[in-house]
């Protein structure tokens, strides 16, 4: 079978995302509520008592809203580093001591077949973090909820098979919108969220050509939507010379239903 993603959802009212292997089925956040996630599940003909996991990324609740439901729903271990566990415990609920396990971020380490990476990214969390998922010679790259992309960050995502990155707002958008000025500031601030144009910047610098498959996360319900997120980035990558479809497929996550689902052998 080799390895299969689906985004289940990504947005701001909520975020979760599925990997299977030969061995492991893991899920990267539950930030919607148990019965929704079972339901986006069933549509990928997933058995929610078959999920072996989930990994945190950070404590807000459009990434944790689910997380202790199915956990003791499924007796589903949760995997988060210690800051995530202290900062989501009230979110969350009482988690049996059986399924709590700790990772340090930036340091790899393994479930089943499938290789992990938790790395450091720039948000207004406690110790918040993207993924690399290694699977033979396979990686997958997750990485939303960052005001900014370092060099750490270019140098954990290139080479990606497939990468979803925050696509999350327009920043005209936003700047004119309705939100009150703090909200915009946190938002356009390096501990906040990347902008659709900040999105195909950090394409340009990372990608390498080799049909990778992006997809665009994250994106906001009032300052952005799914076509101009698209042709926003598809333009600045176009611009540097990508090629859409023979260099790069660029497609998109959605807040309200499931991802087409990606395989690799």
């Amino acid at each position: 079978m080799g390895l299969r993603f689906c985004s289940l959802a990504s947005g701001s009212s909520g975020n979760c995302q599925y990997i299977e292997t030969d061995k492991v089925r893991i899920l990267i956040d539950a930030g919607l509520s148990g019965k929704k996630i079972e339901n986006a599940l069933a549509t990928i003909d997933v058995d929610p008592s078959t999920i072996d996991c989930i990994l945190v990324t950070h404590e807000h609740r459009d990434h944790t809203k689910g997380v202790g439901v199915l956990s003791r729903r499924y007796n589903l271990p949760i995997y988060a580093n210690l800051d995530t566990w202290e900062a989501m415990s009230k979110i969350i609920g009482e988690i049996s001591k059986n399924n709590i396990n700790t990772f340090k971020t930036n340091i790899d380490f393994e479930l089943g077949d499938l290789g992990i990476l938790p790395f450091k990214i720039s948000h207004d969390a406690k110790d918040p973090v993207a993924y690399n998922f290694y699977y033979k010679n396979t990686k997958l790259s997750l990485v939303t909820d960052t005001g900014c992309i370092d060099e750490d960050i270019k140098i954990n995502i290139k080479n990606s098979d497939l990468l979803m990155i925050e696509s999350n707002h327009d920043e005209e958008m936003l700047k004119m919108g309705k939100y009150p000025w703090f909200l915009k500031k946190r938002i356009l601030g390096e501990s906040g969220h990347l902008s659709n144009k900040t999105a195909g910047e950090i394409l340009c610098e990372v990608l390498s050509g080799n049909m990778e498959k992006v997809l665009l996360a994250h994106l906001s319900k009032e300052n952005n939507f799914p076509e101009l997120a698209y042709q926003t980035v598809a333009n600045i990558i176009q611009e540097a010379g990508i090629r859409l479809n023979k260099d790069v497929v660029l497609d998109m996550t959605y807040r309200d239903r499931p991802s087409k689902i990606y395989c690799f052998d």
